[in-house]
């Protein structure tokens, strides 16, 4: 069975549904909150010209989503599937972006809930890479159970290459 990396995922508070061009508007409204990247190794990702390549990027990965607050239907973030290795068994969970009052645990884990769930059908191991700067994502990251287990360097953009942490979760 080939792995499906745009599933259309529904939960109590949020439904995540694949990334369209369409999404632009409601979705850079969200990322243009300064504030969402002052941790995150491309720091000036909430500028329009920056944030039109990570969403041309996310539309062409063919795994990208956004983020539906299941009760207002507005857009509240963007999340992707990236790297599936079949050979390793694994795929990256990444590209993941809240507005900051969905920022405290309850819809973050339900969103990660969900895309581990459909992930473990075809892997046995979830890989997530943040910025060794990025406190509160790497709190994040422990709170859904994920262990680091080394470091990387990753581009981001037209930026140099950034130290990262690895941190995985593997099927149960």
């Amino acid at each position: 069975m080939a792995f499906d990396l745009q599933p259309h995922l529904k939960g109590e508070l949020i439904e995540l549904r694949p990334l369209a061009p369409g999404d632009w508007d409601e979705l850079f409204a969200v990322a243009s909150d300064s504030l969402i990247w002052e941790q995150h190794p491309e720091r000036d990702r909430y500028k329009e010209n920056v944030f039109r390549i990570f969403f041309k990027d996310a539309l062409e990965s063919g795994g990208a989503f956004v983020i539906i607050d299941r009760k207002t239907q507005h857009i509240i973030g963007s999340t992707r599937f990236y790297g599936y290795d079949p050979e390793k068994s694994q795929i990256e969970i990444g590209w993941t972006f809240l507005a900051r009052k969905y920022w405290g645990g309850r819809f973050n884990a339900e969103m990660k809930r969900l895309l581990l769930n459909h992930a473990f059908k075809f892997v046995e191991s979830v890989v997530f890479f943040v910025g060794e700067d990025n406190v509160r994502s790497q709190k994040a990251m422990e709170k859904v159970g994920a262990i680091k287990v080394g470091t990387a360097t990753r581009a981001y953009g037209n930026h140099p290459l950034t130290p990262n942490l690895k941190y995985v979760i593997k099927k149960r």
